[in-house]
């Protein structure tokens, strides 16, 4: 895969789409990423399968509030510190990176990290999505250590966990990330090369590239939203996709709670029936019910975008008044195991239904 900086910004916005309402603000990574290109070059792109069995494989991210994350992006220094202190805990360099999750910001800070630090980065993720729990990841569910963890902030403080489980590491690193400012570097889960190829989510960077492009030619042709939905429908992950509403923000509660943006929006239907929809968010958007009924629900995606342009709106941007058309799309076959259902299925977020797939609603 040939990146090129103008891919940047399809990427961007592919996986703020893919970020489901949270993961960051994709611009303040796509800024991160051009500087560090443009300073050290583009770094090489790779597939999963391109990786030795023994090869060392880190992620590295951003984690904390997304109202916080955009305004308190990372310095560069700190990315480099979070690798280097889990390459010393490891007594092993880094082989190459991957996202641990393709969604916002987390797109797009694994492109700098690999340009500073001359490795390749892995065209996979462990969600195909965004999730705002470290051990809602497919790495986790298939027993992948999360720890060591290391975790660095803009002032160069650096904290190394380890602990005997990722929800354990989680609620570690979330208090860390609150006294660290709510926003702050972070790599975890070092894999080998086989684990990668076991258990990552494949392609989902080119994926994100592609939904980007998609919004972009339905801009010029005349309907964004439905040259969207015609590429997803295309997708390996993400082919059972529908508009489930359409219609304007009419009450919305949002706070910055415990490390994460969490709150409601509410909208009417533009068509004049009465009908309303409820979206609940933890950074990412949990639950759609329309009328009090199911729409959709995690770990299938319900991303929100404008009506008219088919730009992804996240959580942090959301207002009272957008016009807006709520998204179901399918999670990837992995996300929805009944293994990864007891990680990150309703009942992980406090929430009362079942998962039922978003073609079944």
């Amino acid at each position: 895969m040939k990146l090129t900086v103008e891919d940047l910004v399809n990427i961007g916005r592919g996986a703020a789409f893919l970020g489901t309402g949270g993961g960051g603000d994709p611009y303040i990574g796509r800024m991160l990423a051009t500087s560090a290109i443009q300073e050290f070059g583009m770094p090489e792109i790779i597939e999963p399968d391109q990786l030795d069995d023994d090869a060392t494989v880190l992620t590295i991210a951003m984690l904390g509030a997304p109202t916080v994350l955009t305004e308190k992006a990372a310095c560069g220094d700190d990315v480099d510190l979070a690798i280097k202190r889990m390459e010393e805990k490891l007594g092993r360099k880094a082989d190459a990176l991957i996202p641990i999750e393709i969604g916002g910001v987390n797109s797009m800070l694994p492109i700098m990290a690999a340009a500073r630090l001359g490795i390749p980065l892995v065209d996979a993720d462990g969600m195909g999505r965004a999730f705002p729990e470290i051990q809602m990841v497919t790495f986790n569910v298939y027993g992948v250590s999360c720890t060591p963890l290391a975790v660095t902030d803009d002032h160069l403080n650096a904290l190394v966990i380890e602990t005997g489980s990722a929800k354990r590491a989680e609620d570690l690193v979330r208090v860390s990330s609150i006294e660290l400012g709510c926003s702050v570097i972070m790599s975890s889960y070092p894999m080998n090369g086989k684990q990668v190829k076991d258990y990552a989510v494949h392609g989902t960077m080119t994926l994100a590239l592609e939904i980007g492009r998609a919004i972009n030619r339905g801009r010029k042709e005349g309907d964004p939203v439905e040259a969207l939905v015609d590429y997803l429908q295309t997708t390996p992950y993400y082919n059972q996709c529908k508009v489930i509403f359409d219609g304007k923000v009419t009450d919305l509660r949002r706070e910055t709670t415990k490390g994460f943006s969490i709150g409601h929006c509410h909208l009417t239907a533009l068509d004049g029936s009465g009908r309303t929809m409820e979206v609940a968010f933890q950074n990412e958007h949990l639950v759609a019910r329309e009328n009090g009924e199911l729409r959709a629900i995690v770990p299938d995606l319900i991303c929100m975008v404008d009506r008219e342009t088919a730009e992804p709106i996240p959580v942090e941007a959301l207002k009272y008044g957008q016009r807006i058309k709520v998204m179901g799309v399918s999670a990837a076959p992995i996300m929805r195991t009944p293994q990864s259902l007891e990680v990150f299925g309703p009942k992980a977020f406090g929430l009362g239904e079942e998962f039922v797939p978003i073609e079944d609603l």
